[in-house]
């Protein structure tokens, strides 16, 4: 099938912008998943940050930028992101802790939206932070469900086991007690598509001694359905 519209630099920064799909991509990468010569592929790309439609992550590889997700909102597509804020504000208030809701990219999850406690001690992970696939109930929920072959790469390095994940799969949930950080545990739960596929992770987390050493006991039903209500809103509106 021909995808050319006519225009050759737009389908070539297409090119650019669909390699970046999967995640955080080197120069190299982008040569490689999209056939451009190097010297244009590393000009588009340099040209699409300037705009913001690409960005770099922390190792200094290629991301997809900020400016697509303002778009997507403008245009009401990002239906997940819309009915985030509601929904995270009542998880804090039935549980007294900080919820979150975690996107994958590539190597790393980032919090999309926050409803922090307003008072007392917390655990503030503020919207836009990338913190580790290898940790935390989160990463466990985002990566349990992948294909085999991704999974067993994510492994590599986890705190966490397949055998874990497996229980994670089973129950449908997820918690970490001092994984990610000493101190803080957390639990989280699933957000599906339309067609099942876990695009993010419903999240709330806070100091161990108020979530204790099991708080997916304490919490666990709150995530479960604050998770099924984003699911619900993308069920209806067909979202991926």
């Amino acid at each position: 099938m021909d995808n050319s519209s006519g225009v050759g630099v737009l389908d070539k920064a297409a090119l650019v912008l669909g390699a970046l799909e999967t995640g955080p991509t080197t120069l190299a990468g982008l040569v490689a998943a999209t056939g451009l010569a190097r010297p244009t592929a590393h000009r588009l790309a340099v040209a699409l940050e300037h705009h913001r439609l690409v960005g770099r992550d922390l190792q200094g590889r290629f991301v997809l930028g900020p400016r697509l997700g303002e778009l997507a909102s403008a245009a009401g597509e990002d239906r997940l992101l819309a009915t985030a804020g509601p929904v995270l504000a009542r998880l804090r208030d039935i549980t007294g802790e900080s919820a979150q809701l975690f996107r994958r990219q590539g190597d790393y999850r980032v919090c999309v939206a926050a409803a922090e406690r307003t008072s007392g001690l917390r655990d503030t992970v503020p919207v836009g932070s990338q913190l580790t696939m290898t940790a935390g109930s989160a990463a466990q929920i985002l990566l349990a469900w992948e294909e085999p072959e991704r999974m067993q790469r994510g492994l590599r390095g986890s705190r966490y086991s397949a055998v874990a994940l497996a229980a994670v799969r089973r129950r449908g949930w997820a918690h970490s007690v001092g994984e990610r950080e000493a101190g803080v545990a957390s639990v989280s739960a699933p957000v599906r598509s339309p067609s099942g596929k876990v695009i993010a992770a419903v999240s709330v987390s806070g100091p161990i001694e108020r979530l204790s050493r099991q708080p997916g006991r304490l919490h666990a039903p709150a995530v479960i359905a604050a998770a099924e209500r984003l699911s619900e809103v993308l069920r209806r509106t067909g979202t991926e």
